[in-house]
C-alpha cells in the first residue's frame, strides 16, 4: 500500500509552500487508495512551539487536508532514535564524535582558508584516543569513503552523488536529540512511508538519508522533490509575494477549495483545466504531471480563482462566513428589520473577489454610509430635488418589490423631463452613500421602504434650495 506523509517542522506557520507539499502527499495518498500520515517534527527545541503546531494542524484542517494517522510526534519517539543509534554503534556504521564546538569552528576555518569546502575531516572516525571527559559526544555516521549514491526521483529523474561528497553526518547530538536527517529516516522508516514527497531543497539530503538506510539494511522509499515557488519577478517566494500563513488567507476572505485549487495548479496541471474539484483532482494527480522548473506565484490568479468559486457559493455558507467581517465593521445582521444577509449575498458575490470585499460592499445594507462631499455636490443638485421629491412620495405607497419600484423610478424622471440616470443616481447616493452598487430597485428591495425613506429625508437637508 502506498504511504505518504508530511512532516513540517513547528517553527512557524504553515505557509503556501508547506502547504502545497502536503496536498500532493495527499492527493498521491488519496489517488492510490494509501495513506498520508501527518508528523510534527518537533526536534529544533530552540524554535518549536505549540503555537506554530497548533497553526499547522488549523492549516492543514481548514484546506481539508485530512490525514489517516497522526499528528505523530518526533520528541515522543526519543527512545526510538537512540535504539537505532546503538545499533549502528554495534555493527561499526557510526561512532562517538568527542569534538568540541571550538574545535569544530577552528576546523572550517582553516579549511576555508586553504579555499576547501568546510566540513568534518573525521577525526574521531577510526580514533583510538581517550575520549575526553568535559564533552558530551555526538554519535556520527560512518559514511562510504567511496563509491556513489544514485537513486531515481519520480519529478527529477536519476541523480547521482559521490560519497566522497558527503562528511559524516552527526546523527544524536550531544543531548541525545536526533538531527534532522537522522530522526526523518527513522520515522519514514518506522511508519513505512513508501512515497517521500517534499521540497527540493531537501534533494541534497536524500544521498545522505540513503546510506543511512543502507547501514541499517533497510529498504529504500521511492523519492519525489518538488520544485520551489518563486514570487512573479523569480526570486525566492518571501512575505512580500503572498508567503504568509495559510490562515492569512482566511483571514483575508479567501475559500479554502480556491486555494486549494490553486496550490495544485502551481506546478502541476491536467491539461488545460484551470478550475477543477478536490474529487477531481484526487481521480487526475499523478508525480509525473508536476513540472521540474519552479512555479511562479501570482496572486492576481488566485484571486480570480477565488472568485470563480465565490460566484458558485452557497449563500448560506458565505453569509456566515461574512457575518465576522461585518461585526467588525459595526454591522448588527440579525437586528430586526434589516435585510436578509443571504439574499444581500446572493446579489453582491458576482462583484467581488474574496469574502472581505464581500462584507466590505455589503456594509450600506446594515447600517447607514455618509456620502461623500463630492458626491453630494455632483448629484445632490437643484435639478435632481424636484424628482427626487416626487419619488419619495411615491415611494411611500408603491408595491415594494423590484420591478414597481423600478417603474417608479422611471415615472418620476420622466414626469419631470430627465433621464433616468439624474434620479436614480442621486438616489443610490442617497441610500447607500455610494455611486456604485448593484441596480438600485434591487438594493431598495432589499433594504426595505421604511429604511429607504428614513435614508432619503436624511440626505434631502443636502440638497440646495
Amino acid at each position: 500500500m502506498i504511504r505518504t506523509r508530511f512532516a513540517p517542522s513547528p517553527t512557524g506557520y504553515l505557509h503556501i509552500g508547506g502547504a502545497r507539499t502536503a496536498l500532493f502527499s495527499w492527493a498521491y495518498a488519496r489517488r492510490h487508495g494509501g495513506k498520508f500520515v501527518l508528523r510534527i517534527e518537533d526536534t529544533d527545541l530552540e524554535r518549536s512551539t505549540a503555537q506554530s503546531t497548533q497553526a499547522i494542524l488549523d492549516g492543514m484542517a481548514w484546506l481539508g487536508l485530512d490525514y489517516d494517522e497522526g499528528p505523530l510526534y518526533q520528541m515522543q519517539r526519543l527512545a526510538r532514535y537512540h535504539e537505532v543509534a546503538e545499533q549502528l554503534l554495534r555493527t561499526g556504521h557510526a561512532y562517538y564524535c568527542y569534538c568540541s564546538r571550538e574545535e569544530l569552528d577552528a576546523m572550517r576555518e582553516q579549511q576555508r582558508a586553504a579555499g576547501l569546502k568546510p566540513r568534518y575531516d573525521g577525526r574521531w572516525r577510526d580514533s583510538r584516543e581517550t575520549p575526553p571527559a568535559d564533552v558530551k559526544p555526538v554519535v556520527r555516521l560512518k559514511n562510504p569513503l567511496e563509491g556513489e549514491v544514485t537513486f531515481k526521483d519520480l519529478i527529477k529523474g536519476e541523480i547521482t552523488v559521490a560519497n566522497s561528497e558527503l562528511d559524516d553526518l552527526v546523527l544524536l547530538r550531544g543531548d541525545g536529540v536526533p538531527t534532522y536527517n537522522f530522526g526523518v529516516v527513522i520515522d519514514d522508516l518506522d511508519m513505512n512511508i513508501t512515497h517521500v514527497i517534499r521540497g527540493d531543497d531537501h534533494v541534497n539530503n536524500t544521498p545522505r538519508q540513503i546510506n543511512i538506510l543502507k547501514a541499517l539494511g533497510a529498504p529504500l522509499p521511492q523519492y519525489a522533490h518538488v520544485p520551489m515557488i518563486l514570487g512573479a519577478d523569480g526570486e525566492r517566494l518571501s512575505k512580500r509575494h503572498g508567503a504568509v500563513s495559510v490562515m492569512q488567507y482566511r483571514e483575508d476572505g479567501y475559500l479554502p477549495e480556491a486555494l486549494v485549487n490553486y496550490l495544485a495548479r502551481l506546478g502541476w496541471s491536467h491539461g488545460d483545466e484551470e478550475i477543477f474539484s478536490r474529487e477531481q483532482l484526487v481521480e487526475w494527480f499523478d508525480l509525473s504531471s508536476i513540472n521540474r522548473s519552479p512555479a511562479r506565484f501570482n496572486p492576481e490568479k488566485l484571486q480570480w480563482l477565488n472568485q470563480q468559486y465565490l460566484k458558485t457559493a452557497d449563500n448560506e455558507r458565505l453569509a456566515e462566513l461574512a457575518k465576522p467581517f461585518l461585526s467588525v465593521d459595526g454591522c448588527d445582521v440579525a437586528g430586526e428589520g434589516v435585510p436578509d444577509l443571504r439574499k444581500v449575498v446572493n446579489l453582491l458575490k458576482e462583484r467581488v473577489n474574496t469574502v472581505a470585499e464581500l462584507a466590505d460592499a455589503a456594509v450600506y445594507f446594515f447600517r447607514p454610509l455618509e456620502p461623500a462631499e463630492e458626491l453630494r455636490a455632483q448629484y445632490f443638485t437643484a435639478e435632481a430635488k424636484v424628482p427626487i421629491l416626487d419619488l419619495r412620495t411615491k415611494l411611500a405607497t408603491v408595491e415594494w418589490e423590484s420591478h414597481a419600484i423600478n417603474d417608479t423610478i422611471k415615472a418620476s424622471a420622466t414626469a419631470h423631463g430627465v433621464k433616468m440616470p439624474k434620479v436614480a443616481m442621486p438616489l443610490r447616493v442617497m441610500v447607500t452613500g455610494e455611486a456604485q452598487t448593484p441596480a438600485i430597485n434591487v438594493v431598495l428591495e432589499l433594504l426595505g421602504r421604511e429604511e429607504t425613506l428614513r435614508r432619503m429625508d436624511r440626505q434631502l437637508e443636502y440638497f440646495p434650495g
